[in-house]
């Protein structure tokens, strides 16, 4: 049955898939990652906050300076051996990671998986290429929910992993899954050499002359930027949310690892809940007003999570955020599909990534400044200030370019 399926939905479910394993590699150590640089050396919990932002942050600075090239290369040569690229590479990232005798080979090794990074994006830009275009959105939600669905169980199993083996033992628990990803993208995914259509002409485009062959230059725009702040909005937190997740233990350390990584899943657990049925309401309903809705529910979600008192309340706010994260990130991922010429998908897709790290960077050094400077809870008020102008430009300047 399997075979028999069209070419794209064979590949929609493998990379639904690989998704998903990538995911939980990532899960596995990044909820954790504070409580690693700890055991790195002597530092107080200001440091930990400064260098728990700029670890999180150098993956993102060498994967915006990367992400283009690799989409050019992409739309060029294919998308298939960019897919075997990213989980190669990050595999090996991985070991490198585990084997740091201090926190700048940390740093390091963030910086070259940034390199490597980009499997979940060259796998939209395959689905969107591949793709009925009425279809986008049902597509595009089922990718995310395979991502998700690995950020879910990522944290629960790295939380419980780490109290048994150590922080550095899931490092190479972690490149194997990564092997495993590249293995089942080199023998299962299929791309048709003869279909990839861009030419030398096309691929040594500029970026303007990129965006003005799509069907909405503005639009576009908009959604990058859109991309942007929904990922400094969760970046801003996720360095953090471990740390803060200690403090409002109030000293009681007994299953830390494992609270961390509930926390870290909540978010998780909603997407994969919520995330196909909302891809399918906006292809009813439209994909902007579900990103309207998204900036609303993730605005009211940061709020209340300056003022728990307890991890239970902060797994209920993480909850919200994972709803406004699947109502939104569908809908800006579909959009884009139904925008963009064929031929350039893997350069916009890519170009998303860029505004995406470009989020993840501002949002990993500003959560961890605010934390350091004041407290966790005014990380939480100020990234609900960014979200709410940014609704407000979407809503005035982007949708009436639909």
């Amino acid at each position: 049955m399997f075979k028999k399926m069209p070419k794209w939905q064979r590949n929609l479910y493998v990379l639904t898939f690989c998704s998903f394993w990538i995911a939980i590699s990532f899960g596995l150590v990044t909820p954790f990652m504070s409580f690693y640089i700890e055991t790195l050396g002597d530092f107080s919990n200001a440091q930990v906050n400064i260098l728990s932002g700029v670890v999180f942050a150098a993956l993102f600075v060498t994967m915006a300076i990367t992400a283009p090239i690799w989409g050019k290369m992409a739309d060029n040569r294919g998308r298939k051996v960019m897919l075997i690229r990213s989980s190669l590479g990050s595999g090996m990232t991985f070991i490198l990671m585990g084997l740091a005798p201090n926190v700048w080979v940390l740093i390091l090794g963030r910086a070259l998986q940034g390199v490597f990074a980009g499997y979940v994006g060259n796998a939209n830009a395959m689905v969107a290429s591949e793709v009925p275009r009425e279809k986008a959105g049902k597509a595009m939600g089922v990718l995310v929910t395979g991502s998700t669905a690995g950020m879910l169980i990522g944290p629960l199993i790295g939380g419980a992993l780490n109290q048994v083996f150590g922080y550095r033992t899931i490092f190479f628990l972690t490149s194997c899954t990564m092997f495993f990803v590249f293995l089942l993208t080199w023998w299962f995914i299929y791309e048709d050499k003869s279909k990839i259509i861009a030419k030398v002409k096309t691929t040594s485009e500029k970026f303007g002359q990129v965006l003005a062959r799509t069907q909405a230059k503005s639009l576009i725009i908009g959604l990058f930027f859109t991309t942007l702040i929904v990922n400094l909005a969760n970046m801003s937190i996720n360095p953090i949310v471990s740390l803060y997740v200690k403090e409002l233990a109030r000293g009681n350390t007994d299953h830390l690892a494992l609270t961390a990584g509930i926390v870290a899943a909540a978010p998780g657990i909603a997407t994969i809940m919520f995330a196909t049925i909302l891809g399918r309401l906006g292809d009813k309903f439209g994909t902007h007003r579900m990103i309207v809705a998204g900036f609303i529910i993730i605005m009211l979600s940061l709020i209340p999570s300056a003022f728990v008192t307890s991890n239970w309340q902060l797994i209920a706010t993480r909850f919200m955020i994972g709803i406004g994260d699947a109502t939104m990130l569908p809908a800006i991922n579909a959009l884009i599909s139904k925008n963009t010429p064929r031929d350039i998908t893997s350069r916009i897709f890519n170009y998303n990534i860029t505004f995406q790290a470009l989020g993840q960077i501002g949002g990993s050094l500003l959560g961890a400044i605010i934390a350091a400077q004041f407290d966790y809870p005014q990380v939480f008020i100020l990234t609900s200030v960014i979200v709410l102008i940014n609704l407000l430009l979407f809503k005035f300047r982007v949708i009436k370019n639909l």
